[in-house]
């Protein structure tokens, strides 16, 4: 039995003053878990206007490629040149589904995901069926439900689903999503 993808969420503050330092040291340390085996991805989220703590996800295929980046020396020395940069870290890990909508408490309603999971799904399914429909239009139930599922449940899980859940935050969370600044800072920071 194959495990779920697990999901680390870090959420930091941003130090008095150190903002651009901040986002480059985040940048970093997504290039840096690139180089690990069992990473799918990671993503920074910038705070509301009103706020300074950032949210960092990394997402790696098992707990064990996850632990393996954690306690990795590189990590440890990407931590260290941070460690002026932010206050109060918190961690939180998710497995399975549960990690593209948040931690506990702070997830969205359940309708929402759905809609969330619905508007990736659809246009994905009706492509793949309009591109192979002919082709598997000739097998018997059970084998093309077996193939099409074969083929769709990995793009969904790691590539739309995600994709989906990112586009729609704004929508999901009801607060304002903002892209990362790559140039000037707030003017509230």
């Amino acid at each position: 039995m194959s495990t779920p993808p697990v999901t680390l969420m870090v959420a930091r503050r941003v130090a008095n003053g150190r903002y651009q330092d901040l986002i480059a040291w985040l940048r970093e340390g997504e290039q840096l878990a690139t180089d690990f085996p069992g990473y799918l991805g990671s993503g920074v989220l910038a705070p509301p206007p009103e706020d300074d703590e950032f949210q960092i996800i990394f997402r790696f295929a098992d707990e064990q490629t996850l632990h393996v980046w954690e306690h990795s020396v590189s990590r440890s020395a990407w931590l260290g040149r941070g460690s002026d940069l932010f206050a109060h870290p918190t961690e939180h890990r998710v497995s399975g589904i549960e990690g593209w909508f948040g931690v506990a408490g702070q997830r969205p309603p359940r309708w929402k995901q759905a809609v969330a999971i619905w508007l990736a799904f659809f246009p994905v399914s009706l492509l793949f069926n309009f591109v192979l429909g002919p082709l598997l239009g000739e097998m018997t139930l059970l084998p093309r439900v077996l193939v099409s599922t074969l083929c769709l449940t990995p793009l969904m899980v790691y590539f739309f689903i995600p994709l989906s859940t990112r586009l729609l935050a704004t929508w999901l969370n009801n607060t304002p999503a903002r892209a990362l600044p790559t140039e000037s800072a707030p003017q509230n920071h």
